[in-house]
């Protein structure tokens, strides 16, 4: 396995000062974030470290000389709109530019893409499914011709009002993720599993590790707290952001030796790459790759370099 970090956190950096961050920190590669150019619709979102629309012959050996210069790798082109959104506008931008993200892909020697399946949060998991079988038809299709593997992330994206009821993302579960994948068996199909989601679902998180082993792509490496005497007084349909909150690892209840154990067992041997949501960080430049290097130091415990 390779540890890693996701290049969100640092949006005002260019490519070659994420991987000179990353190098300094001592991570192995990092998922670069891959957005359209333009302003940024949510946290975390709209950071653009490599522009696939401009993705000239020069530039692709320009990416490639960086990560040879700081022996960094890329885990993964990200990209995590919603693709199922009730705005068919927005929809169609989203699936158009997720191919351009798995040709960058293939052009870089990368081999993965990560992102959302997206949903529209206002229709039931059923009523969602012929949109999530006509939209995604064609990008999996794409993923199967450039031999570019796509790791889906299980976050709800269901944190804010403008996300219910049923929130952004329909990959939320082990029962909707073999009904996804019976639907679309291609082996370049495939979960971006981040153990903190089910934590705050009150899902087990180890399980679905051994249970989907053949379909991990990538690995993000988030934890989270659940406070429970707030719970206890607003209730899980409360929004959750009132009683959950993203932590680096270490500082929430993933059990980080139980999680490393059974991902070994399961044979991956991919990238894990640490998602910086901790707002105790995000103070400042320095707080945030005070994060990564905190980040990157606990994990070393469970994955060695070698």
């Amino acid at each position: 396995m390779q540890l890693g970090f996701v290049s969100a956190i640092l949006p005002e950096y260019d490519l070659e000062q994420v991987f000179a961050v990353a190098s300094q920190c001592g991570y192995e590669c990092v998922e670069v974030m891959c957005w359209p150019p333009g302003k940024a619709e949510r946290r975390y979102a709209g950071t653009t470290h490599i522009d696939v629309t401009e993705l000239s012959d020069e530039r692709i050996d320009e990416i490639q000389s960086l990560c040879r210069q700081y022996d960094v790798a890329i885990s993964s082109l990200g990209y995590y709109p919603n693709p199922l959104s009730p705005d068919e506008d927005e929809s169609r931008l989203a699936a158009e530019h997720l191919i351009q993200l798995i040709q960058a892909s293939s052009k870089l020697g990368i081999g993965r893409v990560t992102t959302f399946v997206g949903r529209d949060w206002t229709k039931t998991v059923d009523a969602n499914w012929p949109r999530f079988e006509s939209v995604w038809g064609p990008i999996i299709e794409a993923a199967d011709q450039a031999d570019v593997r796509i790791g889906i992330e299980n976050c709800p994206m269901l944190f804010t009002d403008d996300e219910w009821p049923g929130g952004k993302n329909l990959a939320t579960s082990p029962a909707i993720w073999r009904r996804m994948f019976e639907t679309f068996p291609s082996e370049h199909f495939g979960l971006n599993y981040d153990p903190s989601h089910p934590v705050f679902m009150h899902m087990d998180y180890l399980t679905p590790m051994r249970a989907f082993a053949d379909r991990l792509v990538h690995i993000h490496a988030k934890d989270v707290r659940v406070d429970q005497a707030m719970l206890d007084q607003v209730g899980v349909f409360a929004n959750p952001n009132e009683w959950h909150t993203p932590k680096l690892p270490g500082l929430g209840q993933v059990d980080w030796g139980q999680f490393f154990s059974i991902l070994t067992d399961t044979g991956y041997s991919g990238p894990v790459c640490v998602e910086v949501e901790d707002r105790a960080y995000e103070g400042s430049i320095e707080n945030r790759i005070r994060a990564l290097k905190q980040s990157h130091d606990y994990l070393r415990m469970f994955l060695p370099r070698m």
